[in-house]
């Protein structure tokens, strides 16, 4: 018996917090679910790089390679490409709240509390691994 094995996505993803218990979350043109600023990663890209290159394209936002820290790498069920898994590497950037300007594909950002995020559509990387990193790193 033949097994499907779902394609995977590789992306480099970005739970920033403000410090004061709001994250930053951002929903692609074209998608009802909120995620983590980040993207893919390009073929010979490291994924510090990628989010690097997808933080300035997404949000204008120019930060030094050394700022994110990795928090892990991270598996689930994609939200924007039906049958796929995403493989995220999640990083973490605690940054003084700032007005987003939305570029690339984005068409909303939004900081929030992961109380009033539960309440969003949520990409599912986000919701069961993201929202989860957060509640321990702000104990």
């Amino acid at each position: 018996m033949t097994r499907h094995v779902a394609p995977t996505i590789r992306i480099a993803a970005a739970l920033i917090d403000d410090g004061e218990g709001h994250i930053l979350l951002v929903r692609k043109a074209g998608s009802h679910c909120f995620m983590l600023p980040g993207g893919k990663i390009e073929p010979g890209e490291s994924p510090a790089a990628a989010l690097i290159r997808e933080l300035r394209e997404e949000l204008g936002l120019a930060i030094d390679e050394s700022a994110p820290r990795l928090l892990g790498r991270f598996r689930a069920t994609a939200a924007n490409e039906p049958g796929h898994i995403v493989e995220g590497d999640i990083h973490h950037l605690r940054l003084a709240r700032f007005a987003a300007a939305p570029g690339a594909e984005i068409a909303e950002a939004r900081w929030v509390t992961p109380e009033a995020a539960r309440d969003l559509p949520l990409a599912n990387l986000l919701r069961d691994h993201a929202l989860p990193l957060f509640a321990r790193l702000a104990r």
